[in-house]
């Protein structure tokens, strides 16, 4: 009977001790509970606080992976195409792992499956599912996933992967719960991110063309204002190179006059046909073309190899706003940089439209500084003519007068040299004078104009100003076919110097004295190598065998190259040659 009694007494203690466990228990879940939602909490509150873009998606993934304890986690950010991940961060991998598996993915298998069906994915095992391909090698394994979407208002920004839970559980509906909540939290961070990155690109726009009118109201010229324009618009959308190319003249053409970043060097004064070249697209269509990938793209494959090992790129056209589309502006980021974006093309179409205004601007008042000279020029001109030359034929015929007066042969001599002296000087004076007035219409394709303009647009293949001197009447002298073979060979040996030689210094001289016509174009760069291309020289050779004159190449004592070209001033005409 007392051991009845006493195992009775044990069954209220026994439901009692199941109770208080329970209860225990519940204390328990409802603890991990809350600190589970002050884990969320903080995250959320810590995911916020970044602005820098990169900073947030980067805190997005290591708040994800402690709020469901997993081991490995990754971001991926969706590209513009909508079928590929265009960036990709991870967590849990470290620096020499994610080099032994190389390249990020792109979306294929499971990724790409979260990108056709942007819900919620939870899976016991990878291996399992239908859409899935395996690792690449070097890669460590992974069995539990759960995935969901990033959502900013109503895009799908990219997507939350994670993977194996360290305690060795499955991720459960509490996890994907979690991860969700966060999800929607990080959607609003990652737009307040980028309404912050446009706010300050905005204003960065703002502050180059700011500087932009700042320089030119300093007098700034236009290759100053060019440079100024292609390093601002290449820093603030993080491009390696920047172009910007000019129509030139010629149906369909296009030169490189300013480039910046790479390989510059072989891009400066490039010539290349508008068609099938991305800058030609925006320049030819006035409104802004994108290519994913500029050095693979089969699209604009015209030209030279220039863009290898870069990337996604952007032309837009310099004048929309203008009556005059006056080039293109082309910026190119790096391989595997970001796209793009259509939001980063409305304040780059706004600057370039600005950047247009300059450039007209500056050409209004290069024009009017022209107009000036040539104002100054013209009267510069009629003083010589009226008072020089005639001060200096009055003071030769006093002399040739008084020569018949002089006895001893020796002192006659010598004025009568003074005389034919003076003679020369009115030459070169008259020489002087056409030159001054080779604005005019009736001069306007004479030779010596005509060096002068082709030395002025080799000043911007150059970078500086050659040095030009001319002597005799070379708008008299020298017959129209013979100056249009010197005018070919002058701009052929410019456009050598500016493209292979690496010059510093060119200086030019053209004479027509005596029965032949003279070219000398003497550089400071590497000289002519001994196994380059010589197509363009032997160019120059045919012309100079055509006109009945010779081609000589030599070396100056400091290195470079000194070409002379002449041919005699009675040269038959090319054009009657069989």
């Amino acid at each position: 009977m007392k051991e009845a009694a006493a195992a009775a007494s044990r069954i209220p203690r026994l439901r009692l001790d199941e109770l208080l466990e329970e209860l225990q228990a519940r204390i328990d879940a409802a603890r991990g509970t809350r600190d589970r939602v002050q884990s969320l909490l903080e995250a959320v509150l810590s995911v916020g606080r970044q602005l820098d873009l990169t900073q947030v998606l980067q805190r997005i993934v290591e708040a994800a992976v402690t709020l469901v304890d997993a081991r490995y986690g990754a971001l991926g950010v969706i590209a513009p195409d909508g079928e590929s991940l265009a960036q990709f961060l991870t967590v849990g991998l470290s620096a020499e792992e994610t080099k032994a598996i190389g390249p990020y993915p792109t979306g294929k298998g499971i990724l790409g499956e979260l990108i056709r069906h942007p819900e919620p994915l939870r899976l016991r095992d990878l291996a399992e599912h239908a859409s899935s391909v395996g690792f690449p090698e070097n890669h460590p394994p992974m069995r539990s996933f759960l995935g969901v979407p990033l959502r900013v208002r109503d895009e799908v920004f990219g997507n939350l992967y994670l993977t194996d839970k360290r305690d060795g559980e499955d991720f459960d509906a509490e996890d994907e719960a979690v991860l969700a909540t966060l999800a929607v939290a990080a959607g609003v961070a990652i737009d307040n991110a980028r309404l912050y990155q446009e706010a300050r690109q905005q204003q960065a726009w703002l502050r180059a063309s700011a500087e932009i009118t700042g320089s030119l109201l300093s007098g700034s010229g236009r290759g100053e204002v060019l440079e100024l324009i292609a390093r601002r618009a290449r820093e603030i959308t993080g491009a390696e190179v920047a172009d910007v190319t000019v129509p030139v003249a010629g149906a369909g053409r296009l030169r490189v006059e300013l480039a910046l970043g790479g390989d510059a060097a072989v891009r400066q004064g490039l010539v290349v046909p508008a068609e099938a070249t991305l800058s030609g697209a925006a320049y030819a269509g006035g409104s802004p073309v994108t290519s994913p990938d500029l050095a693979a793209d089969a699209r604009f494959a015209a030209g030279p190899q220039r863009f290898d090992g870069l990337g996604p790129a952007v032309a837009v056209p310099l004048g929309t706003a203008t009556e005059q589309v006056h080039g293109a502006l082309l910026l190119v980021r790096a391989k595997g940089g970001a796209a793009f974006r259509d939001d980063e093309l409305g304040p780059l179409l706004g600057f370039a439209d600005q950047a247009a205004l300059a450039l007209e601007l500056a050409q209004r008042r290069r024009d009017a500084e022209q107009l000036a000279l040539l104002e100054d020029r013209d009267r510069i001109a009629r003083d010589l003519h009226d008072l020089a030359i005639q001060r200096l034929f009055a003071t030769g015929m006093t002399l040739q007068s008084a020569a018949r007066f002089i006895d001893h042969s020796g002192a006659e001599e010598r004025v009568m040299r003074a005389v034919h002296d003076l003679d020369e000087t009115i030459k070169i004076i008259r020489t002087a004078i056409f030159g001054l007035r080779s604005h005019d219409e009736e001069n306007a394709q004479g030779l010596r104009a005509r060096a002068v303009q082709a030395v002025a647009e080799a000043q911007q293949l150059l970078g500086f100003a050659p040095q030009l001197s001319m002597e005799g009447l070379l708008d008299t002298d020298v017959p129209p076919h013979l100056a249009d073979q010197v005018v070919a060979v002058l701009g052929e040996a410019l456009s050598n110097a500016a493209r292979h030689a690496q010059a510093g210094r060119v200086e030019v001289t053209l004479r027509a004295t005596g029965a032949d016509v003279v070219l000398n174009v003497v550089d400071d760069g590497v000289g002519i190598p001994a196994g380059g291309r010589r197509s363009g020289l032997r160019n120059l050779a045919a012309r100079a065998e055509e006109a009945g004159g010779t081609l000589e190449l030599r070396t100056p004592p400091g290195g470079g190259t000194h070409l002379v070209w002449s041919a005699p001033l009675g040269a038959p005409n090319g054009a009657d040659q069989p």
